[in-house]
């Protein structure tokens, strides 16, 4: 039986912090070959992570302090293994953590880049022992497919990373995949208050891969799109104010194109690209830019430009966006 799973789009995505949906840090700009083509997508699609462990999403217990926090553990630190026993998500590490019997338990940890011991003394409560850790080992949302490289079979999404809900940690790739989605309803944006499209998606089939999960969006393999509608890259120095267009999904399964101005282009800057929807008709679907739509496809003069990162919360009409060549640096 086919099982489908509802998602509201938010969820996959970061906390809104001050007046950005999403915070990315952009890459120099990479050298590439001129000849560059790549088909810009814009289709919605399921994104399922999983990370390899589970991650410290909140240190408490009901009734006494955090035996893992006194330990030293932090949210956003990767559980890898306890009691020297590999564990690879949150059920396999509980499944090893109801044998503790108040005895000091060794946990590992990967931390920025090292792996580090703790050990942590359980604490009796009424329940049993407790370790006073909350954790999370993937993610399901959904997000919106920049390009695919028909030489390659590489796609690169999002332009921004998947981070943790409750840490902002940029979430580590075990696994992963894509799954065909469909737009199922819109909640338009409004000032203060960022949009959001909701999506299902068949969790039985796979389109896709996720191999990298980095600042400029995660990366893969997808299956294949016809390459007869590849387009050449621009490079920053091609990017000018003017008439540009987006590729999106906000309607059942179904990208179209929508006319926005780009207002200003800062090479190196945080918001490289900043642009205002003036397309009445998305307009009046969703108001401007929402959640769900970042990596949605940024066009100018025929070319793939870069890609849809940020809505404005105080103007959902205007958002920010990466120039295509930093997707593909973080890419290579």
């Amino acid at each position: 039986m086919t099982k489908k799973h509802f998602f509201r789009g938010r969820a996959s995505l970061p906390r809104a912090v001050c007046a950005v949906l999403l915070l990315v840090a952009l890459l120099c700009a990479p050298a590439y070959a001129a000849e560059t083509s790549l088909v810009p997508v814009g289709r919605t699609v399921g994104i399922q992570l999983q990370m390899p462990g589970a991650m410290v999403v909140g240190l408490s217990t009901a009734d006494c302090p955090s035996p893992a926090q006194a330990a030293g553990i932090r949210t956003g630190d990767l559980i890898v293994a306890i009691q020297g026993k590999s564990v690879s998500s949150a059920s396999a590490f509980l499944e090893q953590a109801a044998k503790i019997d108040g005895t000091p338990v060794c946990i590992t940890v990967e931390r920025s880049g090292s792996r580090l011991d703790f050990t942590v003394t359980p604490s009796r409560t009424e329940s049993g022992w407790v370790l006073g850790l909350w954790l999370r080992d993937s993610i399901t949302g959904i997000g919106t497919l920049t390009y695919y490289d028909p030489e390659t079979g590489f796609y690169g999404a999002l332009g921004h990373p998947i981070n943790d809900v409750d840490t902002g940690v940029r979430l580590p790739v075990g696994s992963g995949k894509l799954m065909d989605a469909e737009i199922t309803g819109v909640r338009p944006g409004q000032v203060g208050r960022p949009g959001e499209l909701s999506g299902s998606f068949d969790f039985d089939h796979s389109c896709g891969s996720i191999l990298i999960n980095s600042d400029c969006g995660i990366f893969g393999y997808l299956d294949g799109i016809d390459p007869a509608d590849a387009l050449p890259v621009a490079t920053a120095s091609e990017i000018h104010p003017g008439k540009a267009s987006i590729l999106s999904n906000v309607e059942g399964c179904a990208v179209a194109e929508y006319e926005i101005e780009i207002e200003q282009v800062q090479p190196g800057g945080a918001h490289p690209l900043s642009f205002r929807v003036t397309d009445q008709k998305l307009l009046s679907i969703t108001g401007g830019i929402v959640q769900g739509m970042s990596g949605s496809p940024i066009l100018q003069d025929g070319k793939l430009v870069g890609a849809v990162t940020h809505v404005l919360i105080n103007d959902p009409t205007r958002g920010y966006g990466i120039f295509i060549e930093n997707m593909l640096d973080a890419a290579a």
